[in-house]
């Protein structure tokens, strides 16, 4: 099939080809004409698919019909929610370079900016807005935009946004949109929270999975590494010193080891940068950059603050901390072996996180080649590390407590 193929505008059809697309992704495929048919979609879908395109293509087929009205009295038509700063300004770069060749204008707005000259662009009137939910909902009370014409609304990286707290707000932007319009919504994950949401604002949505949870690339040559806990970094620097060459990005946990792994490795002459949660979105927009044009060579991140970024010729994925969700692990090792290339991912597990690999392996419908050549081997004996829970009977009940008074769960 050809994008052609796909009922696609002419112009859409230069602007992608200037891009050099060829075919359309299996995603493309299945997502461009349900959204052209005004169908609500949930989709399931990885980095690296096409995902972006998959959306953004038929919207901009859809506003192409009036794109000729008066610049200054374009109402915002589409709506783009993303998690991040970072991904939200990948966004704006995708549909700007797909409407390329129609008078269609995009623009995008976050927080940690002033919000005056991003007020200054939208009265001046656009078709398509790319927001993160808490600067658009900053500049709806300032009535600074009106979304009472919105026909598409995209909430992209679901499970993310609601990671990160986003959910109330999704719920707040769902309602200042006007019913009836069309949703939809792209998720790496399917975990019982985005399910609901979905189930809470879709309209009888269409399902769409073409990169299921259980699929790992094939270009992607996977070791496992079993090592004690404490030898963790240990076996880090062994690997990187003899075998792991090229641009790497390391996945820890938490923001804590992130910034102790960052302190050995700088230590011993490595460059490298961090991604995490605590990072202002300009810090984590300037590591994102030096790594890109190979200032430093190791990026070591959270999968939250590391989600969706658009990295090419990664040589390598190093997951110092094995996730305990199977679709986290195929979302990591995805980051490399992309395009054709292949890419290489190391794994290191300790005892505690045995059981992690176990079920990561059934939902790839693959076993993982253990690596046993290595000078921190794991006893095959050795037993999860317990820790004992610090504090008082007095504490244990002030944070029972406490733990009272948090919020309801939503789902």
């Amino acid at each position: 099939m050809q994008f052609a193929d796909l009922q696609l505008n002419k112009s859409i059809l230069k602007a992608i080809a200037k891009k050099n697309y060829e075919t359309p992704t299996p995603i493309q495929i299945e997502t461009i004409p349900l959204v052209l048919a005004k169908k609500d979609i949930i989709a399931s879908a990885q980095t690296g698919t096409g995902k972006t395109a998959a959306f953004a293509l038929p919207i901009i087929e859809q506003l192409i019909d009036k794109q000729d009205a008066p610049k200054k009295g374009k109402k915002i038509r589409a709506l783009v929610i993303s998690p991040t700063r970072e991904l939200a300004i990948q966004l704006e770069e995708s549909f700007r370079a797909y409407s390329s060749y129609t008078n269609l204008r995009t623009t995008v707005v976050y927080g940690g900016v002033s919000i005056e000259p991003q007020n200054d662009i939208l009265q001046k009137g656009v078709d398509i807005l790319i927001a993160t939910p808490g600067r658009l909902l900053d500049l709806h009370k300032q009535e600074m935009l009106n979304l009472s014409s919105v026909e598409t609304l995209v909430v992209d990286e679901a499970d993310l946004l609601l990671d990160m707290g986003f959910i109330e707000d999704i719920f707040k932007i769902n309602k200042l949109c006007p019913d009836p319009k069309q949703t939809l919504m792209f998720s790496a994950t399917m975990p019982d929270k985005v399910v609901f949401l979905a189930k809470s604002i879709l309209n009888n949505p269409e399902k769409v999975s073409v990169s299921p949870a259980s699929s790992a690339s094939k270009t992607v040559n996977q070791l496992l590494y079993y090592v004690p806990k404490p030898k963790k970094i240990e076996l880090c620097l062994h690997l990187l010193r003899n075998t792991i060459k090229g641009e790497i990005i390391i996945f820890r946990r938490t923001k804590f080891g992130v910034d102790k792994l960052e302190k050995t490795l700088l230590s011993n002459g490595y460059k490298v940068d961090t991604i995490h949660g605590d990072k202002t979105q300009n810090a984590r927009e300037e590591a994102l950059n030096r790594f890109k044009n190979k200032e430093v060579s190791i990026l070591i991140a959270t999968d939250l603050a590391s989600r969706g970024l658009d990295i090419k010729n990664l040589d390598a994925v190093i997951n110092f901390d094995i996730p305990n969700v199977a679709e986290t692990y195929v979302h990591r090792i995805g980051r490399t072996g992309r395009a054709g290339e292949v890419g290489n991912a190391y794994s290191f597990c300790s005892a505690d996180e045995k059981s992690y690999i176990i079920t990561i392996q059934k939902t790839m419908d693959k076993v993982i080649t253990v690596e046993e050549n290595h000078p921190y081997p794991l006893d095959p004996k050795a037993k999860p590390e317990v820790h004992k829970k610090a504090g008082s009977k007095h504490q244990k009940g002030r944070k029972s407590e406490a733990s009272k008074k948090k919020k309801k769960r939503w789902y």
